[in-house]
């Protein structure tokens, strides 16, 4: 009984699985979803639930208010006498400070006062906004780091630059002169030109010798009429004198 049972048991020569597999033929996706008609997709759209917004009800927060920074009163003096600087000096030069010591201005200060250049100290902070706002916008860039303002109520860039030579520390950045801007080597090519009682000398003198030499030529020809005039007239007062008679000219 127990080799007839092993000999069911066990697999026989040649034995196959019961299973068996079956090919089917694949078949290919013609069908495709079709487009969704306009008035569908307009008809979704319209009724298309939209949740309401969540409401908070007010006083729930507390308002967020800008705070507005008030100006200091020592800033609005400072820009009140900055304005007042423009307004007066024709000649406002911008000077870098490179680490000048203390000493060395105080010895500046007494050189340019001597030529009536004033020294100004202002932050850019106050200078930096006050120029914005105003028709000399164009010198926002020169006050970049430490600056130091020579003003003047008459233009002597000539004597500031003969000063600044003594002074390593200081560099001349540019300058408004008579609310023209210039930069540092258009401040040298100003300094050479001539003073105006120099200019004005030589336009009057020009126009007087112009004025002498056109009245020179007005009477240039009156004049020769008037020698040619009186030369006719000696010429017949000779031939209407008698033979006999003495001419005028032997007369005197």
């Amino acid at each position: 009984m127990a080799a007839t049972l092993c000999l069911k048991l066990l697999p026989k020569q040649g034995w196959l699985p019961l299973t068996q597999s079956v090919r089917h033929g694949s078949k290919a996706v013609t069908r495709h979803r079709r487009p969704m008609h306009i008035l569908k997709q307009k008809l979704l759209a319209v009724t298309r639930y939209i949740p309401p917004k969540h409401v908070i009800p007010p006083g729930a927060y507390p308002t967020q208010t800008k705070q507005v920074q008030e100006d200091s009163p020592l800033k609005l003096l400072m820009t009140r006498n900055l304005n007042k600087v423009f307004q007066d000096c024709k000649m406002i030069a911008v000077v870098q400070n490179n680490a000048c010591k203390a000493e060395d201005m105080i010895l500046l200060k007494h050189k340019l006062h001597k030529h009536g250049i004033s020294v100004k100290f202002f932050p850019n902070q106050v200078v930096r906004p006050f120029l914005k706002d105003s028709i000399y916008s164009n010198m926002t860039p020169l006050f970049i780091g430490p600056t130091v303002m020579f003003v003047s109520k008459e233009p002597k860039v000539k004597e500031m630059l003969s000063t600044l030579r003594g002074a390593p520390q200081m560099t001349l950045i540019g300058a408004c002169i008579e609310n023209t801007l210039l930069s540092a080597q258009g401040l040298v090519s100003y300094s050479k030109l001539p003073s105006v009682t120099s200019v004005h000398g030589e336009l009057v003198s020009g126009l007087t010798m112009l004025t002498s030499h056109t009245a020179s030529l007005l009477q240039r020809h009156p004049a020769h009429l008037s020698a040619l005039l009186q030369q006719y007239v000696k010429q017949q007062s000779s031939e209407d004198a008698p033979e006999g008679a003495p001419k005028a000219e032997e007369a005197t």
